[in-house]
């Protein structure tokens, strides 16, 4: 039985970009007929796991998870603690249970996180003059305040190499500033690059995973010439490389 993962890069491989069985299973080592089938599979059934009721805690689950995907866009030394979770619970949101409750739930979360990020790492093929764009969130200081800011960063994922610059926002205007400046610094453009499904760049994706760009965003590619890939949503390895650069960014180079 495959990985999850695995399972939905043989669907992207095959359905999306077209590739054959044999070059898939060449790729992941594995017989032509078993990406076959998954290739073609239309349902795939799951066990759903039997989670008991907490009242006290229920309701503050998706408050605790919404900090720890807040935290994941700063810094280590930012990150919340369980214990100061706890205190903000208690403080903001009438929690009536105990802090053990609260440091195990995070816990587990955070150890959840990290296999779900460690499943993700499937390698894509890397090709020269391909890159990776996306946006990241650091903390700078500005006129002796501390504020997050967006930072965009494209990522090379076959020379392992990247750029980034800080911008006040994440839109349009911020994106194609951002891509035009890295173009002009490197002396070229790359032939493709993928993106996230920024909202300065996809209107809306159909049911079928087909985008509809926005106007801007078109006139640029045209302009400049290069191809554009988007993940498919909620697939994490068809975007580590540049995730690993956002962290990286933000790690070493940030505030």
């Amino acid at each position: 039985m495959l990985a999850v993962t695995e399972i939905n890069y043989i669907r992207y491989e095959a359905n999306q970009k077209g590739e054959s069985y044999a070059d898939i299973g060449r790729r992941m080592k594995i017989d032509p007929r078993t990406v076959s089938k998954y290739a073609n599979q239309e349902e795939f059934k799951s066990k759903k796991k039997q989670t008991r009721r907490s009242p006290v805690m229920d309701p503050v689950k998706p408050i605790i998870e919404k900090w720890i995907n807040e935290d994941l866009k700063k810094k280590k030394k930012n990150h919340r603690t369980a214990k100061r979770m706890y205190t903000q619970l208690v403080k903001n949101h009438s929690f009536t249970g105990s802090y053990r409750s609260v440091r195990d739930y995070v816990s587990k979360k955070k150890k959840e996180l990290k296999a779900y990020v460690e499943e993700a790492a499937l390698p894509l093929e890397s090709i020269p003059g391909t890159a990776q764009v996306d946006f990241g969130e650091a903390p700078f200081i500005y006129q002796s305040k501390v504020i997050d800011l967006p930072y965009l960063v494209m990522s090379f994922p076959y020379s392992n190499t990247f750029y980034f610059q800080v911008f006040p926002s994440e839109n349009t205007e911020c994106l194609l500033e951002g891509l035009q400046r890295m173009f002009h610094y490197m002396g070229g453009v790359p032939h493709t690059i993928r993106f996230d499904n920024l909202s300065p760049a996809v209107k809306k994706i159909g049911a079928k995973g087909e985008r509809e760009l926005t106007n801007t965003f078109e006139r640029f590619v045209l302009h400049y010439g290069f191809n554009y890939e988007f993940c498919n949503p909620g697939k994490g390895n068809e975007k580590g490389h540049v995730e690993a650069m956002v962290k990286y960014v933000r790690n070493n180079f940030l505030l």
